[in-house]
């Protein structure tokens, strides 16, 4: 009798957890890195990526950080609901002359958790000089 009880209990706990994954966040960036191309010293160094949640439940974007303090990311502060847009506010700091190569971490409820997007460019002296 006791395994009998056992049995249904992991049987419909399997079948709640099955349902429970079902019920996911997706999120899908237009495109995960960022090119800020040539850019001049003290030039706009606000981009965006727009991403979109293709899953059924709402994403919640909990964390985002960047690899460097030059770096400022912006997340939305609501959830997404299921086939919404939304985006990730990135300001470069374009003071500083040279190449641009950072990572931002995004950390959300999606079914990947983790997604690493990417900035690149370069900023140029105001004479054109590296």
């Amino acid at each position: 009798m006791m395994k009998k009880i056992v049995l249904v209990l992991f049987i419909g706990l399997l079948g709640f957890s099955l349902t429970a994954q079902e019920s996911a966040a997706k999120i899908e960036f237009k495109s995960e890195t960022v090119d800020y191309g040539e850019i001049a010293k003290g030039s706009d160094g606000v981009r965006v990526f727009e991403f979109t949640n293709t899953g059924t439940a709402p994403l919640i974007v909990s964390k985002v950080s960047s690899s460097c303090g030059c770096t400022i990311p912006k997340k939305p502060e609501d959830p997404i609901l299921p086939g919404k847009t939304g985006e990730i506010q990135v300001k470069y700091d374009t003071n500083r002359v040279g190449p641009i190569r950072k990572a931002i971490t995004v950390i959300s409820n999606a079914d990947t958790p983790t997604k690493v997007l990417k900035i690149k460019g370069e900023v140029q002296a105001p004479n054109g000089t590296k």
